[in-house]
């Protein structure tokens, strides 16, 4: 079955040559193309598309708030956010607005090609710089359970994992740190099909859509271990 792709970045370079990457590729083609957010979404609404690449800064609306109105409502495409990542800030504001991965624009264009087939399998994927820049933004920010509250109102709650075994628990650390199914077996001396079973498990638990959503519960639930310059520790997969 062919993989059905808009393109939306404000760069007609950029789209240029993922569309002739993309025609050069069996099992994928361009639908459409958007330099705004607005025409994103309009493509998306018309077209749909398996998969939306998107491009963070844009005029008018941008990739955010594009990627928020695509992935509203049932069974909407993927979007894959393009980034810059040397000077796009909004990774955490992209992943809770419904994005299932990130690209890099120097990305090896074969890597781009096999997150477009990832994303639109269903699953989720993040170029390896990025997880390490989106695991150390969550740990430059409060965690939701030492938030201070504003005046007068109540801390906001850190996220309960209702029904999270000990085990699940520890396999969701190690996702919220970036870690492949592979690495997390060998960190919990687990077989590979062990480590799927667990995150399918908290997939359904958590009514995650892919990885990337579990990465952002992980955080939310206090078990992404911090990141900062002062201390100089990484998390596990960094380099």
């Amino acid at each position: 079955m062919t993989i059905r792709v808009v393109l939306a970045d404000d760069q007609p370079l950029v789209r240029a040559g993922l569309r002739v990457l993309i025609a050069d590729t069996d099992g994928i083609e361009v639908t459409g193309e958007a330099a705004t957010g607005a025409q994103a979404v309009q493509l998306a609404r018309n077209t749909r598309p398996d998969v939306v690449v998107m491009d963070i800064r844009m005029p008018g609306m941008d990739g955010i708030e594009a990627t928020r109105l695509i992935t509203a409502g049932g069974q909407p495409p993927r979007v894959v956010i393009l980034t810059t990542f040397d000077t796009d800030d909004h990774v955490y504001g992209a992943l809770r607005a419904g994005a299932s991965g990130f690209l890099v624009k120097d990305m090896a264009l074969d890597d781009i090609l096999a997150a477009i087939r990832v994303a639109a399998a269903g699953d989720a994927l993040i170029a390896p710089g990025v997880t390490r820049r989106l695991i150390a933004r969550f740990a430059s920010m409060p965690s939701p359970a030492d938030q201070p509250p504003a005046s007068g109102a109540a801390a906001r709650p850190q996220r309960q994992l209702e029904g999270v075994t000990v085990r699940e628990r520890e396999v969701l650390t190690l996702v919220g740190r970036g870690m492949s199914n592979r690495e997390i077996a060998d960190s919990l001396s687990i077989s590979v099909a062990t480590a799927k079973a667990h995150v399918a498990r908290l997939l359904t638990k958590l009514g995650a859509r892919d990885r990337v959503q579990l990465v952002i519960a992980g955080y939310e639930a206090g078990l992404v271990a911090p990141f900062t310059q002062e201390s100089g520790t990484r998390p596990d997969n960094a380099t």
